[in-house]
């Protein structure tokens, strides 16, 4: 299961770097058989501590961590919906994303041009919202065409159920309301699930700024302003720099390390993104472990052992049987999987075992 996000925002905001930051930090792709990375197409392994204390335990093989496809699309500019400049060419590719990162200038640069000649994130903000509004509008609106007739003149359930959803959906995009922000019922979120809009999706602000500012991004007036409208939408806002996150790119784990101890910083801006994605889509990870290879697993929290198993291989939830279970925690407290069994701590778990992040597990099925 592989998260997948579209980034999206105006030209020269600083979009390019940093995916130019996710492509340098591409996986390698003979891990990773299934994924074909296009080049709009980023595959960046999702950072994890646990991960790493397993890999000094067992020293395994092989290491495979979860990833998250990030699917990039030229700058957006005013009209792209109905087809100006780039943009309008790659809308599609992140209509099946899980989510969308929206890249918002918040520095000052005289060298950089801004398409509207000056900086101002929320009205840069409004004019990318605007044209994917259009852009859902017109797919709402075609849909509707079709449906009409049927939902007015029968009786059948699912035409009316559907066309009152889009009448909904239609009403908020001509009013420059992302779908996501309006008062929707249970069933208006099941048709939405046939349609991929772009503003359905929840989204992650990506506030830019200068590597000056980085260090202290509250005390930059642009980073507050894109945070109060992020927090007013329900939305989450995180601050990076584009160009820092290049640089870190293209260091090892240990150079990484180091430079970021060197600037105070924590975490990189990129896996702040990829942590929040994960919060904002209610995703977890499981693990298996041993000596040929230890591995994450992403699944969405609710999902029971056979559908977790099911995410392995089919076989593993046709035939579950059972799930032996440890957690993360007793492991690093007991430091072998035998003493974790003597200190009583191994679970055996049956089908209707809701899955928790951390678990490490191994699935018994018959085939």
């Amino acid at each position: 299961m592989s998260l997948t996000a579209g980034i999206v925002g105006l030209p020269n905001v600083g979009k390019s770097t940093l995916f130019n930051a996710i492509t340098n930090s591409q996986v390698l792709a003979e891990n990773y058989p299934f994924a074909t990375i296009n080049p709009n197409v980023g595959v960046v392994e999702v950072p994890d501590k646990r991960m790493d204390d397993f890999v000094e335990l067992f020293h395994p093989k092989k290491t495979i961590y979860t990833t998250f496809e990030f699917t990039d699309i030229a700058g957006l500019v005013k009209g792209a919906s109905k087809g100006e400049g780039l943009g309008n060419q790659f809308l599609a590719n992140i209509r099946e994303t899980d989510a969308i990162v929206h890249v918002v200038r918040c520095f000052d640069d005289s060298n950089i041009e801004h398409v509207e000649g000056s900086v101002d994130p929320i009205r840069d903000i409004e004019e990318i919202n605007l044209e994917l509004c259009l852009s859902d509008l017109d797919t709402v609106q075609n849909r509707i065409s079709k449906v009409a007739k049927k939902a007015q003149t029968s009786k059948d359930k699912d035409a009316v159920a559907e066309y009152t959803s889009l009448q909904k959906f239609e009403k908020l995009l001509e009013a420059g309301t992302p779908v996501r922000l309006g008062d929707l019922e249970d069933f208006d979120r099941d048709v939405l699930k046939n349609y991929g809009l772009l503003t359905s999706k929840p989204v992650i602000y990506v506030a830019n700024m200068s590597d000056e500012e980085i260090g202290d991004p509250e005390s930059n007036a642009y980073y507050q302003k894109v945070k109060a409208f992020a927090a007013n939408e329900g939305s989450e806002c995180i601050a990076i720099c584009a160009k820092m996150e290049e640089e870190l790119s293209s260091l090892d784990k240990e150079e990484k390390a180091a430079f970021m101890q060197d600037l105070g910083i924590a975490q990189s801006g990129l896996d702040k993104i990829i942590r929040a994605a994960y919060h904002l889509l209610g995703l977890r990870t499981f693990f298996t472990v041993g000596k040929p290879e230890c591995r994450a697993w992403t699944f969405h929290e609710g999902m029971k052992a056979p559908q977790c198993a099911g995410i392995i291989h089919t076989d593993f939830e046709k035939g579950f049987i059972r799930a032996e279970i440890y957690s993360y925690e007793d492991l690093m407290e007991y430091r072998t999987e035998q003493s974790v069994k003597e200190h009583g701590k191994m679970r055996l778990e049956g089908k209707e075992y809701l899955m928790k992040d951390g678990d490490v597990v191994f699935f018994r099925f018959n085939v």
